[in-house]
């Protein structure tokens, strides 16, 4: 969506999307299922984890930290990825509060 278009929206919307966004590919789930169950990790294991190339988990894993969910630090010649706690549970109360809003009444709309 261009930017133009966000604008429209309230932050908390477009924050929602983008953490949305991230979540919508199975290695990005299958990236941050891996870094909650080592609580860090670096990228070569994910390599060898994911079962992905080497770019392919980069691209993916620039995904998830432009969305805020994961950071990384520098350590040596390799960058240590894990979850952003904050993020992660800013991101856990947005689609909380999405699926407490309400389940419509009827399916006999369309």
């Amino acid at each position: 969506m261009g930017l133009t278009k966000t604008a429209i929206f309230t932050d908390q919307d477009n924050s929602l999307a983008s953490t949305a966004k991230a979540f919508a590919h199975p290695a990005r789930l299958a990236i941050l299922k891996h870094l909650i169950k080592q609580d860090s990790c670096i990228c070569g294991d994910l390599v060898l984890e994911i079962g992905l190339a080497q770019p392919t988990i980069s691209q993916h894993l620039n995904v998830l930290k432009q969305a805020g969910l994961i950071k990384g630090n520098i350590s040596g010649t390799s960058i240590c990825y894990c979850i952003d706690t904050e993020a992660w549970q800013q991101a856990n109360e947005s689609f909380a509060s999405l699926f407490a809003s309400g389940m419509p009444t009827s399916n006999d709309c369309c």
